[in-house]
């Protein structure tokens, strides 16, 4: 499946833009983990290394990393950069369900 046939899904798609070398980004994987727990099948989490994939970046002007946007049936609804704690993305995620 493609990045553009997952992010057209009715559920949210959570994508954390992040890279390899980035602290931050580091701190968001165990959170990322915690959320998909928590909200399980009712969420999809997407991961896009920026370094890798520089066209998707470019795609939705991610400037910094990490940056989060939420996808629901294709359209970006939300979107932040930094570290989100787990609360926070929980309840934005729920928001979208």
């Amino acid at each position: 499946m493609t990045f553009n046939e997952m992010i057209q899904s009715d559920k949210p798609v959570l994508v954390d833009f992040f890279a390899e070398w980035c602290g931050p980004c580091k701190m968001m994987s165990p959170i990322l983990k915690e959320v998909k727990d928590s909200l399980g099948d009712d969420v999809t989490i997407i991961k896009v290394d920026v370094d890798k994939n520089p066209q998707a970046a470019a795609a939705y002007q991610v400037q910094g990393v990490p940056t989060l946007i939420v996808f629901k049936k294709g359209e970006a609804v939300w979107r932040q950069s930094g570290v989100v704690p787990k609360a926070g993305l929980v309840n934005i995620l729920q928001q979208f369900k």
